[in-house]
């Protein structure tokens, strides 16, 4: 579900487009097996992916996350950034990039986060519940809101980019499940 509201900022800068969006997948795996997948604090930094300035060269590329602080014991105070699939047309080479705070930690469960992103320069705010559903099923839920800084381009360009950025909830769900999945492979080598 995506919706847009106009929001007053309560100072002279008077309203802007806040994009929100809302979304539920149920993942083959535990609680705690998807838990683990979304908080592994340990992972080697990625590479930071190639920009491809010509659409037909774009060829896409996973999501990337880089841990930049690991937060307190239970991942409050988190910083990461970001690197994920945008429209060639934004003149990034298809890199969207995003600088990302997590508070509201409850181990287990979920997650608020606060960040700054580009290239629409923009500010979002998401909150992520994990719910188990039986043994080895979890629904997560996600909510995002989202808007741009200058009033003009979020007009423009606000809708169009986070619908883009938030349709390959497909290609999400086999990703999670296939982190699951090696997971589990690895702890049946290592016992």
């Amino acid at each position: 579900m995506c919706a847009v509201y106009v929001c007053s900022k309560g100072g002279p800068e008077g309203t802007f487009t806040l994009q929100s969006h809302e979304y539920s997948i149920e993942i083959a795996g535990s609680i705690d097996e998807v838990w683990a997948v979304f908080w592994n604090r340990d992972r080697p930094a990625p590479t930071p992916p190639k920009r491809r300035w010509l659409p037909w060269r774009i060829r896409p590329f996973r999501a990337r996350i880089e841990i930049l602080h690991r937060g307190d014991a239970d991942g409050n105070g988190l910083v990461r950034h970001c690197w994920f699939p945008v429209p060639w047309w934004l003149g990034s080479g298809g890199v969207g990039e995003s600088w990302e705070w997590l508070t509201e930690v409850t181990v287990g469960q979920s997650w608020r986060y606060d960040a700054v992103g580009k290239p629409l320069w923009s500010r979002a705010q998401g909150f992520t519940r994990l719910e188990p559903i039986a043994a080895d099923r979890t629904r997560i839920s996600f909510r995002e809101t989202y808007h741009a800084f200058n009033p003009l381009i979020g007009r423009l360009f606000e809708r169009r980019v986070h619908a883009a950025i938030s349709r390959d909830n497909d290609e999400m769900i086999a990703l999670i499940e296939l982190a699951v999945q090696s997971a589990r492979r690895a702890a049946q080598v290592g016992s």
